[in-house]
């Protein structure tokens, strides 16, 4: 979650004409690529989570409708409150579909897919990540008129919902579910004995990292981009790194979530001031997130009247380029995200105090 921040603070902070994805470039490059961990770790965990869930008495009936309540709840407050934090815009010209609408769709995938057994959940979750990539030649316009539904599946596009009213379907389903379900498949494997549970992330870990090395060496399947010899070997090597995100291809989320498995192995035993103080923004996930990009974007917002004398780019539907002479070197970016992550420490330290204090059902929704 603080990784997250980095990548929003790089988003509305970043100078114009950056290119986080220029290999030529590798602390741009870089800055971006540790970010990648952020989105499959959210999903997996909420799949973990909600078999943690059922597993405390819970009926499978009780589990899938919070599953679906929710799911359903998330995607509302991606298309308002969440859209409101980054566009500062109330009308209705334009909108994402971004993770916290791809937690909510998935959750509602899952609801329907615990009625069955967890080896037919998990063999479903693992054929969605793995498969996928086998479609990538399909498009919407093969499709016909109802290709739309592919871009909410698989292929990300601008789509058009009225006269003057626009859609990016950005996070496809297909892989992210996928992800849920293989999430809530590994949910035993927390009730397990500490040192037996440990030891099962790191190997699930490294034979999945082991597993993308191989794959992505070979430039045989998995991504639709392959890898390319460059001027430099870091170059080179970043260029083998440089997975696609949208829709997240089998080599990216194997390149994430196998070191994901083994870090979550290795950090269950961290203790100290940083893993309570990093702890706490876990605990009110959902504050933590909007609360960022509302900061983040208004912090934007200011730097752009002092540097240029105008942020209108900035409060609009659409997102425009930024202007030329807007933005920070990655030295400042860096600076921001920290003083933005500090900054949200004292909010997220009171709410998480609250919620531990209080009982009532609609808690867990916030």
């Amino acid at each position: 979650m603080v990784l997250m921040a980095l990548d929003h603070t790089r988003d509305f902070f970043g100078a114009s004409g950056m290119n986080p994805r220029d290999v030529a470039d590798p602390a741009l490059f870089l800055t971006r690529w540790i970010t990648h961990y952020c989105a499959p770790i959210f999903i997996l965990l909420a799949g973990t989570s909600a078999y943690l869930y059922g597993a405390r008495g819970r009926s499978t009936a009780e589990i899938s409708r919070f599953l679906i309540t929710r799911g359903f709840w998330l995607m509302v407050l991606e298309f308002t409150v969440v859209r409101l934090g980054w566009t500062f815009d109330t009308g209705l010209d334009f909108f994402v579909t971004q993770v916290i609408w791809a937690i909510g769709a998935s959750m509602v995938v899952l609801a329907g897919l615990v009625w069955l057994p967890r080896a037919a959940i998990g063999a479903i979750g693992i054929a969605m990540i793995v498969g996928h990539n086998a479609f990538d030649g399909v498009t919407a316009s093969d499709i016909g008129m109802h290709g739309w539904i592919w871009n909410f599946l698989h292929e990300p596009k601008l789509l058009t919902l009225a006269p003057g009213s626009q859609l990016y379907a950005l996070y496809p389903l297909i892989p992210w579910a996928g992800v849920m379900a293989a999430g809530y498949a590994l949910g035993p494997v927390f009730l397990l004995d500490a040192k037996v549970r440990r030891r099962l992330l790191l190997d699930l870990g490294a034979a999945i990292t082991v597993a993308f090395v191989v794959l992505r060496l070979s430039n045989v399947y998995g991504d639709p981009a392959p890898w390319a010899v460059q001027d430099t070997t870091l170059s080179t090597a970043l260029s083998v790194l440089n997975v696609e995100k949208y829709p997240p291809s089998l080599l990216y989320l194997m390149m994430t979530l196998g070191p994901a498995l083994m870090l979550l192995a290795l950090f269950e035993r961290a203790r100290g001031d940083l893993a309570q103080w990093i702890t706490t923004f876990g605990r009110v996930p959902l504050l933590y997130y909007v609360a960022h990009i509302f900061l983040i974007h208004a912090a934007a917002v200011v730097l752009a009247l002092v540097v240029i004398g105008d942020a209108a780019w900035l409060l609009g539907g659409l997102p425009s380029a930024k202007p030329a002479g807007y933005g920070l070197p990655l030295p400042g970016v860096y600076a921001v995200w920290l003083m933005v992550v500090v900054a949200l420490y004292p909010l997220c330290a009171w709410f998480a105090q609250l919620k531990r204090r209080r009982s009532e059902w609609w808690w867990s929704y916030l």
